[in-house]
């Protein structure tokens, strides 16, 4: 595959595949000498288009554009879908091309933690509901990675999608609490012709259960329907969202869940900031999905 490069303001003919931390960090000293931007895009591979968008957003926002490929251990349960999670590395370092990316960096998990490994980054209270509640020790996993990930790369801006609400809450909370020097840019859901968010987990779905799947974003139309015709009863809300997602035999709720958009504290009564949050399961399959009432679905 030709990854030759155009028009880039990087001193390189080629998108650099990065394995080592050691060389990560020191391909990130120069630019930040020369008072050049990184930005940055983490993500656990098998891109598309929500990636797309974070990449071609950092592409304008930065003069070295980096993009991490990390199927990170710490963050998933037991009975989770590490081993399984869907990999495609050759269409990966494709869409990063199409998207101009300058540098591919794709640590083993050896290489991240290497034996004796013991550190840990914890946020506390905004980690406790949705889910968190039904995947202790997930974000712990998170904030440590993106942590670790944040000293290597030395961005000086991160996006990251919205449709992992929770995790991007938590991702600002952690650097605004450690001081560390670097914007974080929260980029809005990307979803199919029919509504269903986009999710590397998608590609589980069977023909029946993606038709089965877009109850999830059938529930957040009619929550949305019912603010917009004045209706702030959360109970009311939660009412009217869960029974779109009970109409579903597929579908099994994790939570309907209603919080302030900021901290994630229960609320009562719905207001423009307030944050719709679904996690469903589809057989096997955990989705998630989100909306603030004030923004643009």
């Amino acid at each position: 595959m030709n990854f030759q490069q155009k028009n880039i303001p990087f001193p390189v003919d080629q998108m650099k595949i990065i394995n080592s931390i050691v060389h990560m960090q020191a391909l990130a000293i120069a630019p930040e000498r020369e008072g050049r931007r990184i930005a940055f895009v983490p993500t656990m591979g098998f891109l598309h288009e929500g990636h797309a968008s974070l990449l071609r957003e950092g592409r304008k926002r930065g003069d070295v554009l980096v993009l991490s490929i990390f199927v990170n251990p710490i963050q998933f349960g037991v009975n989770e879908d590490l081993d399984s999670y869907p990999r495609d590395m050759e269409r990966d370092f494709k869409l990063a091309d199409e998207c101009g990316v300058d540098i591919v960096f794709i640590p083993t998990a050896a290489e991240m933690y290497p034996a004796g490994f013991q550190t840990g980054v914890s946020v506390r209270d905004i980690t406790l509901p949705l889910c968190g509640a039904s995947r202790p020790g997930h974000f712990d996993g998170v904030a440590t990675v993106i942590t670790k990930l944040f000293n290597i790369v030395r961005p000086d801006v991160a996006l990251f999608g919205c449709k992992d609400y929770q995790q991007l809450a938590v991702i600002r909370r952690m650097t605004a609490d450690l001081n560390l020097p670097v914007e974080i840019v929260g980029m809005p859901i990307v979803r199919e012709a029919d509504g269903l968010a986009m999710s590397s987990r998608n590609s589980y779905l069977s023909a029946a259960q993606r038709q089965s799947a877009l109850c999830l974003s059938r529930a957040i139309k009619r929550a949305r329907e019912l603010f917009a015709t004045g209706e702030r009863s959360v109970a009311v809300l939660e009412r009217e969202t869960r029974a779109v997602i009970e109409q579903e035999s597929a579908a099994a709720i994790d939570y309907v869940e209603f919080r302030d958009g900021a901290m994630l504290h229960e609320q009562e009564v719905a207001d423009s900031g307030t944050l719709l949050a679904l996690a469903v399961k589809i057989g096997q399959i955990r989705l998630i999905d989100n909306t603030v009432f004030g923004e643009a679905f």
